[in-house]
């Protein structure tokens, strides 16, 4: 009897220890994490916005003893020949850039062409303080149908597809300008155009989120500065007579603020496993 339970007990025990080992050699692996975004690589895109800006509108002249004006006179032209408009327009255009992405830190070099819109026109005038109720007129426009700048960005990931950065550069833009003279004394006139391809200076902020499959979408603030566009002129004539000595000088000084949103298309680039 004893060697029979002693038999039992055998078989249950070496059962049981074949069982244990079984399920100690049964595992599950861990599934892998999705892949996380990297920024690294060529994009394009596109852009909509609005643009607020000014620009200051200057007409001066000279005096000459062998001039049109009374020594009273140039003054008064002087300052209603300081002049400003201001202009808001719809902006839009198409974006190329390109990043690269260090650990948390992402660089970039981005250029883009917009439809500009600015546009503003000024008219003023006065008496002549020896001649009145004879006077004169000055009227001002300036106009920027596109803007274009290449800019360098660098940003920083808040979360892996979700970049802040800072963004500045060059800008670069045709201004036009047009500007006219006239009185009631002896119908003088005097006119001169500016028109300038300027390269001035951009800067701005901005955020921009990876939803997938390589496109994302961004909002963006940029302050642009393009200097100030001078010209000169001699034509000023009246009916029979022209004054060259009476030296004109015309000026426009156009900074704008961009506030726009846009999408952009990754193409190709690494992608990091994380695991």
């Amino acid at each position: 009897m004893n060697k029979f339970l002693l038999a039992v007990a055998s078989i249950v025990l070496g059962a049981a220890s074949a069982q244990a080992a079984d399920l100690a050699a049964q595992y599950t692996k861990a599934p892998a994490m999705a892949p996380a975004y990297n920024w690294t690589g060529f994009y394009v895109g596109g852009t909509v916005g609005g643009q607020w800006g000014s620009a200051d509108l200057t007409t001066s002249t000279v005096y000459s003893p062998t001039g049109y004006f009374a020594t009273s006179s140039v003054p008064a032209i002087n300052t209603i020949g300081a002049q400003g408009v201001n202009s808001s327009s719809v902006t839009g255009g198409f974006t190329a850039g390109y990043n690269w992405q260090v650990n948390h830190a992402v660089l970039g070099l981005e250029g883009d062409i917009n439809y500009f819109g600015f546009k503003g026109s000024a008219t003023g005038s006065a008496l002549y303080p020896c001649c009145a109720p004879t006077g004169f007129t000055v009227n001002s426009s300036v106009s920027a149908d596109w803007l274009a700048t290449i800019r360098g960005r660098i940003g920083f990931l808040a979360a892996p597809t979700w970049l802040l950065y800072a963004t500045g550069g060059a800008a670069i833009a045709e201004v036009k300008g047009n500007f006219n003279f006239t009185d009631t004394f002896a119908a003088a006139t005097e006119s001169a155009t500016i028109r300038d391809t300027r390269v001035g200076w951009t800067a701005g902020v901005g955020t921009e989120y990876a939803f997938g499959g390589g496109w994302s979408l961004k909002a963006e603030y940029l302050y642009v500065d393009l200097g100030r566009s001078t010209v000169t002129s001699t034509n000023l004539a009246d009916i029979g007579t022209r004054y060259p000595t009476n030296v004109y000088t015309h000026s426009v000084d156009l900074t704008s603020n961009i506030v726009r949103v846009g999408v952009n298309y990754k193409f190709g680039g690494p992608v990091v496993a994380r695991y």
